[in-house]
């Protein structure tokens, strides 16, 4: 669930599927759908997720953009520095188009996660994902988040969002090993229920969150937010 964040590059089949998820989701709600109720409910999409203490000389890292929609209202808020993550093509060229006159507005065309590789992604719209096959296919670079940080010598972010449709394990992994969690001020975080053990490794990833950082809202499997102790 991007929320307002991924053109419609869909498949008849793509269509089909979001179609019977949707009607699922209304007939036979779980536990996830009743979170995206509550949370759309209490406006998360507009009041939440733009509440943060930035301003100009703001560093937020947008790791999962789509088409810009999320750095675009944050950036009309505070005119913030903004680094935007965007692994496949289409996407990444119409990001670079919208912004192409802002130069606070950067965009790299890969994701960031646990280790340096390629990988296969299924490109549907808000929901592509290297954790689902799809009519479409194409190959993208995932960086190792260490190597990024070090390489831009980046020593303190006010906001990251990170919605990368399951990615978010491996990513958050990472930056917990290798100490670099306690550079982000604010991790704005969308957990995804891509296999049998989801629920457990978010677990096990926020106790350690709780070393560094406090929840300030958590929708779960929807949106939550982490605070900087």
């Amino acid at each position: 669930m991007k929320g307002q964040d991924r053109n419609p590059h869909h498949s008849v089949f793509d269509h089909f599927d979001s179609y019977l998820r949707s009607v699922r989701r209304y007939f036979i709600p779980n536990e996830r759908d009743r979170m995206i109720a509550k949370w759309r409910t209490d406006g998360g999409d507009y009041k939440l997720r733009f509440n943060y203490n930035l301003d100009k000389n703001s560093f937020v890292m947008d790791l999962g953009g789509y088409q810009g929609q999320w750095a675009s209202d944050l950036f009309a808020r505070y005119e913030c520095c903004i680094a935007v993550f965007e692994p496949i093509s289409t996407f990444a060229r119409e990001i670079r188009e919208r912004f192409h006159k802002n130069n606070k507005i950067e965009v790299f065309q890969y994701g960031l996660g646990g280790a340096s590789r390629t990988e296969k992604i299924g490109v549907c719209a808000d929901s592509s994902s290297t954790f689902r096959k799809s009519s479409t296919m194409e190959e993208v670079r995932i960086i190792d988040a260490a190597e990024w940080f070090a390489q831009r010598k980046i020593e303190s972010v006010q906001l990251i969002k990170i919605n990368i449709e399951g990615g978010e394990y491996d990513l958050l992994e990472r930056l917990i090993e290798t100490g670099l969690i306690k550079l982000l001020e604010n991790i704005q975080v969308q957990f995804h229920p891509i296999s049998k053990d989801s629920e457990l490794r978010m677990k096990r990833i926020q106790n350690n969150l709780r070393k560094t950082h406090v929840p300030t809202y958590q929708y779960t499997f929807v949106w939550e937010n982490w605070a900087r102790n």
